[in-house]
């Protein structure tokens, strides 16, 4: 089980990175006030909570179910990923209107899963990874119980890690102040953007390495 957990935090936290995430959640959240922030930080990480739990439950059975490979997974998620950093980096103050206009609308639930649970916060790259430890488990009974509570377990931690600085990602905005925030929230959006063509490269690269060596 301490080995499953060592094995798992690592690679969940260095893929989800909640800290730079947080960021980028300020900026999305712009218009809603401390308390919605937080209660809203709270839905994302039981949100990305489950998707981490499934991909590393089920992933690797429900993809064979439907015939769906690592590499199409990486491929659309990181079309997701690069579309969502695009329209920060491009257009954000259109992207705000609309996020106002969507605030005034509806709950803080319009946007707890879609789109900063999934694909922002555990995204293509996080399912990925997740589907990759749960597919790792050790064969037959023995240590398969303690395998899958030692991840879990690690998907609960970065869970709590990621509610907690997204909760307060308005007071790190606040001490850096608005032109600091707003330069490191593009910052990451670029960086964002980076891990969404890098994740659709490797579900390229997963795709045509088989192809090429068929020849």
């Amino acid at each position: 089980m301490i080995s499953a957990f060592l094995l798992a935090f690592p690679a969940l936290f260095s893929i989800v990175n909640p800290l730079a995430g947080s960021l980028i959640f300020r900026a999305a959240t712009a218009e809603r006030t401390h308390a919605e922030r937080v209660a809203l930080a709270r839905r994302v990480g039981v949100y990305s909570l489950l998707v981490m739990l499934i991909a590393l439950w089920t992933g690797s059975y429900i993809l064979a179910f439907f015939g769906i490979s690592i590499g199409a997974l990486r491929i659309a998620g990181g079309s997701m990923v690069i579309g969502f950093a695009w329209e920060m980096i491009r257009a954000p103050q259109k992207r705000e209107d609309r996020k106002q206009q969507q605030a005034s609308d509806g709950g803080a639930d319009d946007v707890a899963f879609f789109p900063l649970t999934l694909p922002f916060t555990t995204g293509p790259g996080t399912i990925a990874v997740s589907v990759a430890l749960g597919a790792g488990h050790p064969m037959g009974d023995a240590g398969l119980s303690g395998f899958f509570v030692g991840v879990s377990l690690a998907a609960l931690a970065v869970a709590v890690l990621i509610a907690l600085f997204y909760g307060i990602a308005d007071r790190v905005s606040d001490w850096l102040g608005r032109s600091a925030t707003e330069t490191i929230s593009r910052l990451s959006a670029f960086i964002l953007l980076c891990i969404g063509v890098e994740v659709f490269l490797a579900g390229v690269a997963d795709a045509l390495v088989p192809l090429l060596a068929r020849r």
